[in-house]
């Protein structure tokens, strides 16, 4: 019987995927090194998401042990799946976790999904303090990673409002321009909810 390594080497997507759902599915101690690594090489964003799922099925102080390791990796698919894999536990302790060095990560798609994650684990004390961070980093990368910046900012709720409208004033008019969208999108955000109670 093919080890679950050896499932996870396969060309196939589909045995890589269906291995991952066996490891989640029945999950043992021995598995989470190998889950971890497979993150940072595993090319497929379904098989991506499902080794994250299970990992999450494991024991939590362990994973997220392993996981500390993966957010100083060189790789920077290690950093980004380790970090959407702690948006995904959902353990607000492990915000900390969560650095300026990432949320500033000088690859694109490691900051954003920082900044994801952060958007999910902040706890309301710490909020202040990302929406700075987060604002600073306004008008930044492409069309996708701004428009990422601006649901994660509508993520964190009311204390976007006052520093948004600040840089809504910015002489950058990339800045201002993506300040001025985000606060109207958090405008219409708050308005169907309203709508919906």
């Amino acid at each position: 019987m093919a080890t679950l390594q050896e499932l996870l080497n396969s060309p196939n997507q589909s045995v890589r995927l269906k291995a991952a759902l066996a490891a989640g599915t029945y999950p043992t101690p021995d598995q989470i090194d190998i889950l971890i690594v497979q993150c940072a090489s595993e090319s497929d964003f379904f098989v991506r998401d499902t080794l994250s799922w299970a990992l999450m099925r494991h024991d939590q102080t362990s994973v997220v042990a392993q996981l500390k390791i993966e957010l100083k990796s060189e790789n920077s698919q290690a950093r980004s799946q380790a970090l959407h894999t702690l948006s995904k536990i959902g353990d607000k302790e492990n915000y900390t976790l969560i650095t300026r060095d990432l949320l500033l990560d000088s690859d694109d798609f490691v900051a954003s999904t920082a900044w994801r994650s952060a958007s999910v684990l902040v706890p309301d004390a710490d909020k202040p303090a990302l929406v700075e961070l987060l604002i600073s980093q306004l008008g930044r990368g492409d069309s996708d990673t701004q428009f990422g910046l601006t649901r994660f900012l509508c993520a964190i709720g009311e204390p976007i409002v006052a520093p948004l409208m600040q840089a809504a004033q910015s002489a950058d008019e990339i800045v201002r321009t993506q300040a001025e969208f985000t606060l109207i999108r958090f405008q219409e955000m708050e308005l169907e909810k309203v709508k919906k109670k």
